[in-house]
């Protein structure tokens, strides 16, 4: 996170490696960032960016004249966001945000929906935060999955930090959780191998 490129690896249980996209996420938003983006601008509400990372979004979002913060546990990357010119806190989404129930728009991309481990419990937070007809945009896994995992990051010369729960839905499961957490999928789209719905409070 410091310096920006990898590799690093999500390293589960059973020794099962998934690797971390690191490149991307300190690159400019491409054009799959960019269907993320351009419906949080065409809904011009202040958005929150869940699991920020080093800010590429919520960064572009204030660049085109949109409120937008983010919200990441990683200090590393909460200073990169902040020094890119983008709003952020040092946070968990499970802690007290501002504006809570008045988000117009939020994102969980780059797997964030795996945050916690517990998809359930993240989109009932998603939905506290969200105002009364507020839009959760959020990146899912290809397919019909529905994996809950532990896992540590894991740099190349195989060193482990410690362990935390995890969790990747494809997105007939993460329909399934958002239903039941008081959302209505409204949208669904492709784009340069990434998987994105748009869900409705």
């Amino acid at each position: 996170m410091r310096t920006g490129s990898g590799p690093l690896w999500l390293r589960r249980e059973d020794g099962h490696r998934q690797r971390l996209d690191l490149e991307r996420w300190f690159a400019p938003p491409d054009q799959a960032d960019w269907t993320l983006l351009s419906r949080c601008l065409r809904r011009g509400l202040p958005t929150l960016d869940i699991g920020c990372g080093p800010g590429r979004l919520v960064a572009e979002l204030q660049t085109c004249g949109l409120p937008a913060l983010g919200v990441d546990i990683t200090h590393t990357a909460v200073s990169r966001t902040r020094g890119m010119g983008g709003n952020a806190l040092c946070r968990s989404v499970f802690d007290r945000l501002p504006r809570e129930n008045r988000w117009g728009t939020a994102l969980l991309a780059d797997g964030n929906l795996g945050i916690g481990g517990d998809p359930s419990a993240l989109l009932r937070r998603a939905a506290e935060l969200l105002c009364h007809d507020g839009v959760l945009l959020v990146e899912v896994e290809p397919g019909d999955l529905d994996e809950r995992v532990t896992v540590a990051v894991e740099d190349a010369s195989g060193r482990s930090g410690p362990t935390f729960p995890w969790a990747r839905l494809g997105a007939p499961a993460t329909v399934r959780c958002a239903l039941l957490a008081g959302f209505a999928p409204i949208d669904a789209w492709d784009c340069r191998d990434r998987h994105f719905l748009a869900l409705r409070r």
